[in-house]
């Protein structure tokens, strides 16, 4: 599809479409059926934008229609959920069977469809489309036993399925629920393979559009991560405050992160800037567990030490404080120097080079030195083509 009107169109309709949604659920009954719906319903704000902005701008692209049609989806299943709710409503039943399989498909597209797609919009090879088969039959297996299987509907109502199949049939969706969580899970690892394989094989602008798909879609792992320190490792107090960080950072990530990464690494807006996004990360990441262990530690041992003089853990937290204020700065310009050195070894030598050269040039006072010194230093940590030095005598 080429970028004409027609697309921009057709992107920003589906766009409204789902903006109606989000509003028809609000208005049905003020408070959503689950709490996790509100987080999801944040998500969706930036699913669905950036894929109008993807779509609009390069309708070619698959990423941005497959953001869209995933938006659409999960508010069709958010809404379904509350209009059920109200068992008189029209419809109901109806609206209560689509509900109970759509949301499935939301999810198959964004954790499946689109990791195959990213950020060409095409799959990574011809040999790739019998994983992308693999993947959609694997996606109708697992609609099939929540659209046709006997019992209650998926949804937030006690509603019998009107399309129940029994007898023979109702044996085999049985069987195939037993069956596709094993296929979701290996079109879900095939998908990350093509993500990986594609991002060993790209250059330039390919590479920094999926560092930023993967710098966002491992941020809400981070915050899982860190969710799960605090509530198993750490003191009750401080446990409960890293707790709650972890999830704010799983949801934030989640539900802005990944459609705005995902918007620049489409658009390349700022493209370039992932670099630096990830050398702050890794800073400021390993910064932080690493004041939190000296903190969580100091307090133990203070506390330890101290019981016995005064009684007081107060004490003990205020001497933690100071310690993490007193190690700040001296802990992040040596973490700061080991991702340089692990992570950006181009960036490391050439401050390295420059320092040395800094040094050198206290003790040397001939020009000729000075320029030739120069050459070798731009020579060795730019790399250019060529080199024209001009000195004012």
């Amino acid at each position: 599809m080429s970028r004409s009107p027609a697309s921009s169109v057709l992107a920003w309709s589906l766009w409204s479409c789902w903006l109606v949604l989000t509003i028809v659920t609000i208005g049905f009954g003020g408070d959503l059926p689950h709490h996790g719906d509100y987080p999801l319903v944040l998500a969706l704000v930036g699913y669905a934008t950036v894929g109008a902005l993807a779509a609009a701008r390069q309708p070619g692209n698959a990423v941005g229609w497959l953001l869209l049609v995933a938006a659409l989806a999960l508010s069709v299943s958010i809404v379904g959920d509350t209009y059920v709710i109200t068992m008189s409503n029209p419809g109901y039943v109806a609206v209560a069977w689509l509900t109970s399989w759509l949301v499935y498909v939301g999810w198959a597209i964004v954790a499946i469809f689109l990791p195959l797609c990213f950020p060409t919009g095409r799959l990574l090879s011809p040999r790739w489309r019998a994983v992308w088969w693999f993947a959609l039959v694997t996606t109708v297996v697992g609609i099939l036993p929540l659209a046709l299987a006997p019992g209650h509907l998926a949804v937030n109502a006690p509603i019998d399925n009107p399309l129940a199949v029994r007898g023979t049939a109702q044996r085999l969706w049985e069987v195939m629920t037993g069956i596709v969580p094993y296929a979701v899970t290996a079109a879900l690892i095939l998908s990350i393979a093509s993500l990986v394989l594609r991002f060993r094989r790209s250059r330039g602008v390919e590479r920094q559009q999926l560092k930023w798909f993967t710098y966002a879609a491992l941020l809400p792992f981070t915050g899982l991560a860190l969710s799960g320190v605090g509530e198993l490792l750490l003191p009750e107090g401080t446990g409960q405050i890293v707790n709650d960080v972890g999830w704010i950072v799983f949801v934030v990530a989640s539900a802005l992160g990944i459609p705005i990464a995902t918007g620049i690494a489409i658009l390349r807006y700022r493209l370039y800037d992932i670099d630096v996004v990830i050398n702050r990360t890794l800073v400021y990441g390993a910064l932080t567990a690493a004041l939190l262990v000296v903190y969580v530690g100091s307090i133990l041992v203070l506390r330890v030490l101290l019981s016995p003089l005064t009684g007081d853990n107060d004490l003990a937290v205020a001497g933690s404080t100071l310690a993490v204020a007193a190690l700040f700065r001296p802990a992040r310009a040596r973490i700061q120097a080991v991702v340089d050195r692990r992570f950006y070894r181009r960036k490391y030598d050439a401050t390295q080079t420059l320092n040395a050269f800094s040094n050198q040039l206290s003790h040397v006072v001939d020009i000729d030195e000075i320029g030739s010194e120069l050459r070798s230093v731009v020579t060795g940590s730019v790399q250019p083509r060529h080199i024209s030095l001009w000195l004012r005598r």
